[in-house]
């Protein structure tokens, strides 16, 4: 079974590649006709005498004007059936739309008479779509997009130009995040849920297909939960499966509901087959990448904190790291963060953006609830060392080699969604020590810690009282259980042993 992703490389570069992605043309189409509007002149040429005006001829112009009246209401009528949901749904998306497009190295390698195959660079063109999810000009995107391109070029819905920035990015999921440069704010998508979609329903699909910009398509979720092998090395899981057309240069754009809410990002379509196109659903695409940032952001600075995001708004403080900046900050486990400097915060990914924009040592102001009393207060964001201030996150490094964070709600319920697995969370690995027993068995940044043993390691908690268990600090041979790629893995890892203390 073959399918194409619809990337930015041409289908000649990239079958060379092995990898049988869709294409995209070289060069971006221009409208092939302009419309002209024809201007109405509208002559008053009517003389006026000083006379008195004939009652007959004020009937007259009456009823010349209730005509008219009659033929705009009518008008107006036609005008509003044919503004359906779908015109509105376009028309309230469109303007968080961005098309990509951009320059990438491919190397190719060539016969050789009598040796070795040499490879030759070649500049290919490519092209995508982005979705405005910050206001700040944080845009989503496939990776196979933006994947080694030099610089990326955008094309906002207005017609205007800029460039962006890549942020992060997930080979894995194939998603990345690019920032835009320019003033802001943006228009952002407004966002609907994959959780509750119907088989049937209506979508609309809006995308750069073949250089066409904002190219609009309809069709309906043909299945969901489909599981879809690209290659040897890589598969895309639980994806909305649906009818409307996409094509090359559709990668990274939204597919949206009937009210113009998207609810999933269009990746890849059926080789050979029509009406046959798949979707990252919208709630998985959010969870990761709150996921990438809060990596990133961990990668940066400290601050010692971990949330939940609250139905009424704001995110609930559910840990403090001792002596992180947080806790200096005067923040309590219950507090409710509601703004961070002007951003007002209400999910985790709001807060991991705003922290993202943050630099190391600065301070950010955090306006927060608690008691119902609103409060204000300042905190630092220290630079990262792997060791930090506190004693377990220091043991961890000592003892297995890895930094870590707890891996929050959105993966536990991923998890226990697509992976039907009883754990009540996990530790996501921020880093990892050279020559560890981590770095021997290849753990890795990203890779998420069940448990050690017998124990599941859902939160710092969990792992202070693993790591302080008497069997742990002799130093054994640990059998240890992580998710990677949605994929439940274990090995086995031998544990530095902890010294010994007495007493005196």
């Amino acid at each position: 079974m073959n399918f194409y992703r619809l990337n930015t490389l041409s289908r000649r570069a990239v079958s060379a590649a092995g990898v049988f992605r869709m294409g995209s043309p070289t060069r971006s189409p221009r409208a092939a006709a302009t419309v002209g509007l024809a201007a109405i002149g509208i002559a008053l040429g009517a003389a006026l005498s000083t006379g008195s005006v004939a009652a007959a001829d004020v009937r007259s112009a009456s009823a010349r004007y209730q005509d008219t009246v009659a033929s705009s209401s009518a008008a107006s009528s036609r005008r509003s059936n044919r503004e359906t949901p779908t015109v509105a749904a376009i028309r309230r998306a469109s303007p968080s739309v961005v098309n990509l497009h951009g320059h990438k190295t491919v190397r190719q390698a060539v016969s050789s008479i009598g040796g070795a195959a040499p490879d030759v660079a070649r500049q290919v063109n490519g092209m995508g779509t982005g979705v405005v999810i910050d206001p700040r000009g944080y845009v989503v995107t496939n990776y196979h997009v933006v994947e080694d391109v030099f610089e990326i070029n955008v094309t906002l819905q207005d017609g205007s130009t800029t460039t962006a920035d890549l942020v992060v990015s997930d080979p894995a999921s194939d998603l990345a995040l690019v920032k835009l440069r320019g003033s802001g704010p943006f228009p952002t998508i407004p966002r609907g849920h994959s959780n509750d979609l119907m088989v049937g329903e209506p979508v609309i699909a809006i995308g750069n297909a073949f250089g066409y910009v904002h190219t609009s398509t309809v069709g309906i979720v043909s299945a969901l939960h489909r599981d879809i092998p690209v290659n040897e090395t890589q598969s895309y899981r639980d994806l909305i499966q649906t009818s409307a057309g996409i094509n090359p240069g559709n990668s990274g754009g939204p597919l949206l509901n009937i009210d113009g809410e998207m609810i999933g990002l269009n990746v890849a379509v059926r080789v050979g087959a029509q009406q046959i196109a798949f979707a990252i659903p919208i709630d998985q695409v959010l969870d990761t990448v709150t996921e990438m940032v809060s990596r990133h952001n961990d990668r940066r600075f400290v601050i010692g904190m971990n949330g939940t995001s609250e139905q009424d708004g704001g995110l609930r403080i559910v840990g403090l790291s001792k002596g992180g900046s947080a806790q200096l900050g005067g923040l309590q486990t219950g507090d409710r963060i509601m703004k961070i400097n002007e951003d007002n915060i209400d999910t985790e990914l709001q807060y991991a953006l705003a922290v993202l924009d943050a630099e190391p040592g600065q301070k950010l102001r955090m306006e927060f609830q608690r008691d119902e009393e609103t409060y204000e207060t300042f905190v630092a964001t220290l630079p990262a060392t792997a060791a930090s201030a506190d004693p377990i996150a220091s043991l961890a490094w000592q003892v297995i080699g890895v930094a870590v964070r707890p891996a929050g709600d959105a993966f536990t319920r991923r998890m226990n969604s697509q992976l039907k697995t009883s754990y009540r969370g996990g530790l996501l690995i921020t880093d990892v020590r050279p020559g560890s027993a981590a770095d021997q068995q290849s753990l890795r940044s990203g890779d998420v810690l069940l448990g050690i043993h017998s124990w599941q390691t859902s939160s710092l908690g969990d792992l202070a009282e693993i790591l302080q268990h008497p069997e742990i600090r002799q130093g054994p041979n640990a059998k240890f259980y992580i998710v990677r790629r949605d994929q439940t893995l274990f090995g086995h890892m031998q544990l530095a042993a902890q010294p010994t203390t007495t007493r005196r």
